[in-house]
C-alpha cells in the first residue's frame, strides 16, 4: 500500500473515531467551465448525510484547485460544470497521483461538459477507459437501493442516465455521472424547483456514492 494511500485511510479512521470530521471538496479547474455552478449542492448533501445517516462530514465544503497539493487533504472530490475543462501537465500529474494514492473523484455533468471531461480524463489515465457501471454495481445498493441504476433528475437531452467509472488495480477511482444531474438535485429546493421525490432520489444516490467511497 502506498504511503499517501495509507495516510488517507488513517485520516478517515481518525475522523470517525472522534465523531468528526473528514472533509470533502469541490474541484476548481481551468478552461472556462463553471466549476462553481452548484454552490448549495455539496453543503446540502453533507447536511443530509450527517442528519439522516450520521456520517460526521465537516459542514464546510471548500474549493480546491486541481493542481494544488491541498487536494490530498480530501478523500472525496466533486467536480461539475457546463463547459470547457482544461488540465495542464502539472495538474494531470497531481490529479493522477491523488487518485492513485487513494483519493476519489466524482464528476457530475451539469450539462455540456461531456466531450471536454472525457478528453481530460484520458490525459490523467491514458491506460484506462471510462467504462459504464452496470446497475448491479454495489454503488447503487449501499444505503439505498437503486436497482435500475442512476435516477433521472433533469432531462437534458432526454437520454437515459449513465454512470461511468475508471478502475485502477481493481479500485474505482473516478465516477462520472452523465444525463442525470445529481448535483442539481442536491441544490436548495428553490434553485430548480425540482419535485421533492426527485430531490430525495438525488440525495439518496449521493449518500450511496459517499458511503461507497468511505467504505472501500
Amino acid at each position: 500500500m502506498k504511503f499517501q494511500h495509507l495516510l488517507i485511510i488513517l485520516f478517515l479512521i481518525a475522523g470517525q473515531c472522534v465523531g468528526q470530521s473528514y472533509q470533502i471538496a469541490v474541484l476548481k479547474y481551468n478552461g472556462g467551465g463553471d466549476y462553481y455552478a452548484n454552490p448549495t449542492a455539496l453543503p446540502n448533501l453533507v447536511k443530509y448525510c450527517n442528519s439522516e445517516l450520521a456520517m460526521h462530514i465537516a459542514k464546510e465544503v471548500p474549493y480546491v484547485a486541481v493542481g494544488s497539493p491541498d487536494l490530498f487533504q480530501y478523500p472525496f472530490i466533486h467536480m461539475t460544470g457546463h463547459g470547457n475543462v482544461v488540465f495542464s501537465k502539472a495538474e494531470v500529474l497531481n490529479l493522477r497521483n491523488y487518485l492513485l494514492a487513494g483519493g476519489f473523484l466524482h464528476i457530475d455533468d451539469n450539462y455540456g461538459m461531456d466531450d471536454f471531461v472525457r478528453a481530460e480524463l484520458k490525459k490523467v489515465f491514458p491506460e484506462a477507459n471510462l467504462t459504464e457501471l452496470p446497475s448491479s454495481h454495489p454503488i447503487f445498493n449501499q444505503l439505498y437501493n437503486f436497482s435500475n441504476g442512476l435516477p433521472k433528475i433533469h432531462e437534458h437531452d432526454g437520454k437515459a442516465p449513465q454512470a461511468f467509472g475508471i478502475v485502477i488495480d481493481g479500485r474505482l477511482v473516478c465516477l462520472y455521472t452523465y444525463e442525470t444531474d445529481l448535483s442539481d438535485g442536491w441544490e436548495d429546493p428553490q434553485v430548480h424547483n425540482d419535485p421533492p421525490e426527485k430531490r430525495r432520489q438525488a440525495l439518496q444516490m449521493g449518500a450511496n456514492i459517499l458511503s461507497y467511497v468511505f467504505s472501500n
